[in-house]
Protein backbone atom coordinates (compact mmCIF):
# COMPACT_ATOMS: atom_id res chain seq x y z
CA UNK A 1 0.00 0.00 0.00
CA UNK A 2 1.65 3.29 -1.52
CA UNK A 3 0.38 6.79 -1.27
CA UNK A 4 -0.38 7.25 -4.72
CA UNK A 5 -0.70 6.28 -8.54
CA UNK A 6 2.49 7.18 -9.45
CA UNK A 7 3.86 5.32 -6.37
CA UNK A 8 1.79 2.40 -7.80
CA UNK A 9 3.30 2.68 -11.43
CA UNK A 10 6.84 2.85 -10.03
CA UNK A 11 6.59 -0.31 -7.78
CA UNK A 12 5.32 -2.21 -11.06
CA UNK A 13 6.55 -1.27 -14.07
CA UNK A 14 10.00 0.37 -13.52
CA UNK A 15 12.73 -1.73 -14.70
CA UNK A 16 13.45 -3.49 -11.96
CA UNK A 17 9.88 -3.66 -10.26
CA UNK A 18 7.30 -5.89 -9.56
CA UNK A 19 6.39 -6.55 -13.25
CA UNK A 20 10.07 -7.54 -14.59
CA UNK A 21 10.05 -10.20 -11.84
CA UNK A 22 7.01 -11.95 -11.78
CA UNK A 23 5.06 -14.96 -14.41
CA UNK A 24 2.08 -17.25 -14.22
CA UNK A 25 0.69 -18.52 -11.31
CA UNK A 26 1.88 -15.31 -9.36
CA UNK A 27 -0.76 -12.56 -8.12
CA UNK A 28 -0.31 -9.33 -7.60
CA UNK A 29 -2.53 -7.23 -4.87
CA UNK A 30 -2.83 -3.36 -4.87
CA UNK A 31 -4.33 -2.47 -1.73
CA UNK A 32 -3.50 1.44 -2.52
CA UNK A 33 -6.66 3.65 -3.30
CA UNK A 34 -5.66 5.23 -6.73
CA UNK A 35 -7.20 5.78 -9.60
CA UNK A 36 -9.39 3.04 -11.66
CA UNK A 37 -8.35 4.23 -14.75
CA UNK A 38 -4.39 3.61 -14.15
CA UNK A 39 -5.37 1.08 -12.17
CA UNK A 40 -7.17 -1.28 -15.55
CA UNK A 41 -3.65 -0.40 -17.40
CA UNK A 42 -1.35 -1.55 -14.24
CA UNK A 43 -3.73 -4.69 -14.73
CA UNK A 44 -2.85 -5.10 -18.18
CA UNK A 45 0.61 -5.19 -17.67
CA UNK A 46 0.75 -7.33 -15.23
CA UNK A 47 -2.09 -9.65 -16.74
CA UNK A 48 0.37 -10.18 -19.84
CA UNK A 49 2.81 -11.75 -17.76
CA UNK A 50 0.79 -14.31 -16.81
CA UNK A 51 0.15 -13.45 -13.20
CA UNK A 52 -2.79 -12.09 -11.91
CA UNK A 53 -3.65 -8.28 -10.50
CA UNK A 54 -6.06 -7.88 -7.66
CA UNK A 55 -7.17 -4.17 -6.90
CA UNK A 56 -8.14 -4.49 -2.92
CA UNK A 57 -8.37 -0.72 -1.88
CA UNK A 58 -9.42 -0.76 1.93
CA UNK A 59 -11.71 1.03 4.57
CA UNK A 60 -12.55 1.19 8.43
CA UNK A 61 -10.18 3.56 9.34
CA UNK A 62 -6.85 2.88 11.81
CA UNK A 63 -9.86 0.90 14.49
CA UNK A 64 -10.12 -1.04 11.52
CA UNK A 65 -6.54 -1.84 10.94
CA UNK A 66 -5.87 -2.80 14.23
CA UNK A 67 -9.27 -4.77 14.69
CA UNK A 68 -8.95 -6.61 11.60
CA UNK A 69 -11.98 -5.44 10.82
CA UNK A 70 -10.91 -3.73 7.45
CA UNK A 71 -13.86 -3.41 4.40
CA UNK A 72 -11.78 -4.95 1.53
CA UNK A 73 -13.08 -3.65 -2.09
CA UNK A 74 -11.77 -6.17 -4.92
CA UNK A 75 -11.50 -5.85 -8.64
CA UNK A 76 -10.31 -8.72 -10.45
CA UNK A 77 -10.27 -12.27 -11.33
CA UNK A 78 -12.56 -14.58 -9.22
CA UNK A 79 -10.39 -17.61 -9.11
CA UNK A 80 -7.32 -15.29 -8.04
CA UNK A 81 -9.74 -13.45 -5.51
CA UNK A 82 -10.26 -16.70 -3.80
CA UNK A 83 -6.88 -17.98 -3.93
CA UNK A 84 -6.37 -13.96 -2.30
CA UNK A 85 -9.24 -14.51 0.21
CA UNK A 86 -7.65 -16.15 3.28
CA UNK A 87 -4.74 -12.90 3.03
CA UNK A 88 -8.09 -10.62 2.77
CA UNK A 89 -9.76 -12.46 5.97
CA UNK A 90 -6.93 -11.76 8.27
CA UNK A 91 -7.17 -8.03 7.62
CA UNK A 92 -10.77 -7.61 7.31
CA UNK A 93 -14.92 -8.81 7.88
CA UNK A 94 -16.52 -6.86 4.84
CA UNK A 95 -14.67 -8.77 1.34
CA UNK A 96 -16.37 -7.99 -1.09
CA UNK A 97 -14.91 -8.89 -5.15
CA UNK A 98 -17.02 -5.95 -6.82
CA UNK A 99 -16.22 -7.09 -10.47
CA UNK A 100 -12.69 -6.91 -12.80
CA UNK A 101 -9.91 -4.83 -12.45
CA UNK A 102 -10.69 -1.27 -11.10
CA UNK A 103 -14.21 -1.70 -10.04
CA UNK A 104 -12.16 -2.41 -6.37
CA UNK A 105 -11.43 1.03 -6.86
CA UNK A 106 -14.05 2.47 -8.18
CA UNK A 107 -15.95 1.29 -5.37
CA UNK A 108 -13.32 2.95 -3.20
CA UNK A 109 -14.03 6.48 -4.76
CA UNK A 110 -17.49 6.03 -4.57
CA UNK A 111 -17.10 5.20 -0.38
CA UNK A 112 -14.47 8.64 -0.67
CA UNK A 113 -17.21 11.10 -1.72
CA UNK A 114 -19.71 9.24 0.73
CA UNK A 115 -17.57 9.92 3.39
CA UNK A 116 -16.60 13.37 2.76
CA UNK A 117 -20.24 14.20 2.31
CA UNK A 118 -20.66 13.06 5.46
CA UNK A 119 -17.78 14.61 7.22
CA UNK A 120 -18.93 17.45 6.02
CA UNK A 121 -22.55 17.05 6.98
CA UNK A 122 -22.03 15.99 10.36
CA UNK A 123 -19.54 19.15 11.23
CA UNK A 124 -22.60 21.28 9.46
CA UNK A 125 -25.24 19.94 11.39
CA UNK A 126 -23.22 19.97 14.91
CA UNK A 127 -22.09 24.14 14.42
CA UNK A 128 -25.98 24.59 13.20
CA UNK A 129 -26.70 22.89 16.65
CA UNK A 130 -24.45 25.05 18.68
CA UNK A 131 -25.25 28.50 17.51
CA UNK A 132 -28.63 27.78 17.82
CA UNK A 133 -27.79 27.02 21.83
CA UNK A 134 -28.26 22.93 21.74
CA UNK A 135 -25.86 21.20 23.64
CA UNK A 136 -24.33 19.21 20.38
CA UNK A 137 -23.73 16.33 22.60
CA UNK A 138 -26.85 15.87 23.07
CA UNK A 139 -27.80 16.91 19.91
CA UNK A 140 -25.35 13.86 18.01
CA UNK A 141 -26.66 11.44 20.78
CA UNK A 142 -30.22 12.06 19.89
CA UNK A 143 -29.37 11.92 16.11
CA UNK A 144 -27.83 8.58 16.79
CA UNK A 145 -30.91 6.48 17.05
CA UNK A 146 -32.74 7.64 13.99
CA UNK A 147 -31.66 7.45 10.17
CA UNK A 148 -29.10 10.22 10.29
CA UNK A 149 -27.10 7.55 12.47
CA UNK A 150 -23.94 7.21 10.85
CA UNK A 151 -20.18 5.93 11.35
CA UNK A 152 -18.93 9.57 10.69
CA UNK A 153 -21.87 10.75 13.26
CA UNK A 154 -20.26 8.94 15.62
CA UNK A 155 -16.71 8.78 15.51
CA UNK A 156 -16.05 12.00 13.90
CA UNK A 157 -18.91 13.45 15.53
CA UNK A 158 -17.56 12.82 18.96
CA UNK A 159 -13.92 14.10 18.09
CA UNK A 160 -15.60 17.20 16.63
CA UNK A 161 -17.57 17.78 19.90
CA UNK A 162 -14.39 16.89 22.09
CA UNK A 163 -12.11 18.52 19.99
CA UNK A 164 -9.62 15.73 19.87
CA UNK A 165 -7.99 15.61 16.88
CA UNK A 166 -5.08 12.80 17.04
CA UNK A 167 -2.99 12.47 14.06
CA UNK A 168 -4.25 9.80 11.78
CA UNK A 169 -5.37 10.01 7.85
CA UNK A 170 -2.61 12.73 5.94
CA UNK A 171 -4.99 15.85 4.87
CA UNK A 172 -3.40 15.66 1.66
CA UNK A 173 -4.25 11.92 1.36
CA UNK A 174 -8.09 12.51 1.80
CA UNK A 175 -7.47 15.86 -1.13
CA UNK A 176 -6.01 12.81 -3.26
CA UNK A 177 -9.11 10.52 -2.56
CA UNK A 178 -11.61 13.53 -3.43
CA UNK A 179 -9.83 14.87 -6.34
CA UNK A 180 -9.88 11.01 -7.98
CA UNK A 181 -13.68 11.84 -7.61
CA UNK A 182 -13.88 14.39 -9.27
CA UNK A 183 -11.31 13.26 -12.10
CA UNK A 184 -12.81 10.38 -12.39
CA UNK A 185 -15.90 12.47 -12.73
CA UNK A 186 -14.66 14.18 -16.02
CA UNK A 187 -12.87 11.31 -17.84
CA UNK A 188 -16.24 9.73 -17.93
CA UNK A 189 -17.75 13.06 -19.33
CA UNK A 190 -19.73 12.46 -16.44
CA UNK A 191 -21.89 15.43 -13.68
CA UNK A 192 -20.48 15.11 -10.79
CA UNK A 193 -21.51 18.48 -9.05
CA UNK A 194 -21.86 17.31 -5.19
CA UNK A 195 -18.27 15.75 -3.93
CA UNK A 196 -16.94 18.96 -1.62
CA UNK A 197 -14.38 20.20 -3.77
CA UNK A 198 -10.86 19.06 -1.76
CA UNK A 199 -9.87 23.12 -1.44
CA UNK A 200 -12.91 23.62 0.02
CA UNK A 201 -13.56 20.55 2.06
CA UNK A 202 -9.56 19.59 3.32
CA UNK A 203 -7.61 22.61 2.73
CA UNK A 204 -3.67 21.86 2.92
CA UNK A 205 -2.72 22.32 6.30
CA UNK A 206 0.18 24.14 7.45
CA UNK A 207 3.65 21.78 8.15
CA UNK A 208 2.79 21.39 11.56
CA UNK A 209 -0.01 19.65 10.94
CA UNK A 210 -0.03 18.28 7.96
CA UNK A 211 0.43 14.60 8.90
CA UNK A 212 -3.23 15.40 10.89
CA UNK A 213 -6.55 15.13 9.49
CA UNK A 214 -9.27 12.50 9.60
CA UNK A 215 -8.06 8.76 9.97
CA UNK A 216 -8.45 6.80 6.96
CA UNK A 217 -12.31 6.95 5.86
Amino acid sequence: MVPDTPQVEDVLLRADGVAAGIGKGKIVIDMSSISPTATKAFAAKINETGAQYLDAPVSGGEVGAKAATLSIMVGGDSQAFERALPLFQSMGKNITLVGGNGDGQTAKVANQIIVALNIQAVAEALLFASKNGADPAKVREALMGGFASSKILEVHGERMIKGTFDPGFRINLHQKDLNLALSGARELASTCPTPPTPSKCSAPAPPSVAPTGTTRP
